[in-house]
């Protein structure tokens, strides 16, 4: 992976959490950061974090209201919804929110985790081409 990015992991499972941390460093990702709850991951917004992988079952507050805060403060944040619930309308429910995307925590969910961060550099190289591309048609004006 070319792009560096800054990763919150939120997750009241510590084990999981460190579980992904360890994925992610393991792939020469180095800004990594776990919070065992919602409200220090929206605490420490201003950290300005580049992908967010939320769980959706936690305690105090859910990961669809931490979702619902996270896009009211950064759109452009890139939250991927993890969970234990293989259930369609969970995953629709945290699209329709603001998620990039949903994994379930299974036997697949490191790769998973890596496919989506794979997608996400796409999608802002995708971005970054536009962009200069519109750039580029405004200046002829």
């Amino acid at each position: 992976m070319e792009n560096q990015f800054k990763f919150f992991i939120v997750d009241d499972d510590v084990f999981c959490s460190r579980f992904y941390e360890q994925n992610l460093r393991n792939h020469s990702f180095t800004d990594v950061t776990c919070f065992s709850n919602g409200i220090d991951c929206l605490n420490n917004l201003h950290l300005n974090p580049d992908i967010i992988f939320l769980d959706h079952n936690m305690e105090e507050l859910t990961g669809f209201e931490v979702l619902k805060k996270i896009k009211r403060v950064n759109p452009n944040i890139y939250v991927v919804m993890v969970s234990a619930q293989d259930n369609i309308k969970t995953a629709v429910d945290a699209l329709k929110y603001g998620a990039f995307d949903y994994v379930i925590k299974d036997q697949q969910v490191n790769d998973n985790m890596l496919k989506i961060v794979s997608k996400i550099t796409k999608v802002k190289e995708a971005l970054t081409q536009n962009s200069n591309i519109i750039k580029r048609i405004f200046s002829l004006f």
